[in-house]
Order: structure tokens, then C-alpha cells, then sequence
């Protein structure tokens, strides 16, 4: 059966581990090439490599989603390795637990950064190629914390409330090019990121999912 992604070329940031490494072994299982981009250069490359080894086709490039020269430079290599770019999963973000009068303003500006600028950059960066291409797909992992507040964590829910309504701007924007952009919204996912919690936290995280 052949693979929904078969011929796809996708991008996709915070590949190293956690969500983005699920995301590109997926996309791989599905028939793209991959190009994974990360601040975390030796896991990453190690995910690019396991991938290559089970047959699959995939990069790694480091991407510090904050600098747009980054963004460049990845599309740049996607576009001269593969030919091509199709998909953009803009998916590094990191999730600190503050509420508003522990946040700091370093705290806060570099959450922004991150989750929310960096989004704008992907997709910046990513259209151009993608217009080239004939069309394209940019995913914006938002959150449910872009949907309801949790009365912690200011700067994420801030971040990922702004990635939902950015999402719907550039999808308005970019329609007339074939470009769909969607936001998603997961739920808690069990990862590496989520090591701010203690074990009450977590626990408290399960309990709210109804399947648990």
C-alpha cells in the first residue's frame, strides 16, 4: 500500500527527540525524506542515521529556530538535497511551569522566542520553496494549552494561544498559493519536556485525560 507522504519532502524542527523524532520516523514510515533541524546536534544526527540505517531518507541540520538565518540555511539544504520542500512541522517549543509573577522578563522573552517567533520564521522561510514547489502543508504544533488556561506555565499557554491565531492568518494569507496551513492541539505527550513535573504533577496530568 503505497504511503500517504510518498514523494514528500518535510522539515521539521525540534526533530532530535520527543514529539519532532515521533514525527519524522512517522513522515519516513509514510514515504518522505526528512530533514530534521535542532539545537541538539549529536541526538540528532543520531536520529537521522537510525532512520538512513532502517532505509528510510533523512538529514539532520542544526536549526536554532530563533535566528532566522537558521531558517534560511535549512530550506537552502532541504531545497538542494531533496530537490523540494512539501511540508514544514513546526514543532521545537519548550515548556516552562511559572505563572505570572515567577516569570521573569528573560524567562518570558525567550519562550516567546522559541514557541512563537520561531513559528513566524519557519513559516517565513519555508513559503518561498514551498510556492516554488506548487503548493505545500505547514503543521504548527500548538497545544490544548492554546485553547484553556491551566493557571500555571503564563508563557506557554501565551505562546501557544498565538500560535493557534497566527495559524489561521497565514492559512487566509497563503490559501491563494495552494499552502494549507493547520495548527494542532495535543494534549500532555510524556516526553522529555515534560521532566518539570514532579511525580504529582504527572500524575495530576494523567488524572485530567479522560482515558487516563
Amino acid at each position: 500500500m503505497a504511503g500517504r507522504l510518498n514523494g514528500k519532502v518535510a522539515l521539521i524542527s525540534g526533530a532530535a527527540r520527543g514529539q519532532g523524532e515521533a514525527e519524522a520516523r512517522m513522515f519516513v514510515r509514510e514515504g518522505a525524506a526528512v530533514v530534521l533541524g535542532d539545537i541538539l546536534v549529536a541526538e540528532g544526527e543520531k536520529v537521522a542515521s537510525s532512520i538512513r540505517a532502517s532505509g528510510g531518507q533523512a538529514i539532520f541540520i542544526e536549526l536554532d529556530v530563533t535566528q532566522e538565518s537558521d531558517w534560511l540555511h535549512a530550506v537552502s539544504q532541504t531545497v538542494q538535497t531533496y530537490g523540494k520542500l512539501n511540508v514544514l512541522v513546526n514543532n521545537a517549543g519548550i515548556f516552562p511551569i511559572e505563572g505570572v509573577e515567577a516569570t521573569t522578563l528573560e524567562l518570558w522573552n525567550r519562550v516567546i522566542a522559541i514557541n512563537q517567533t520561531g513559528v513566524w520564521l519557519g513559516m517565513k522561510a519555508a513559503v518561498p520553496a514551498m510556492r516554488q514547489a506548487g503548493g505545500g502543508s505547514i503543521v504548527n504544533i500548538s497545544s490544548i494549552a492554546g485553547l484553556m488556561g491551566s493557571g500555571r506555565a503564563t508563557a506557554y499557554h501565551g505562546t501557544k494561544g498565538a500560535v493557534r491565531i497566527l495559524t489561521k492568518t497565514a492559512a487566509i494569507e497563503y490559501a491563494k498559493d495552494g499552502i494549507r496551513i493547520n495548527s494542532v492541539h495535543p494534549g500532555g505527550v510524556d516526553t522529555v519536556m515534560l521532566d518539570v513535573l514532579n511525580r504529582e504533577g504527572k500524575q495530576a496530568a494523567t488524572a485530567s485525560h479522560p482515558l487516563g
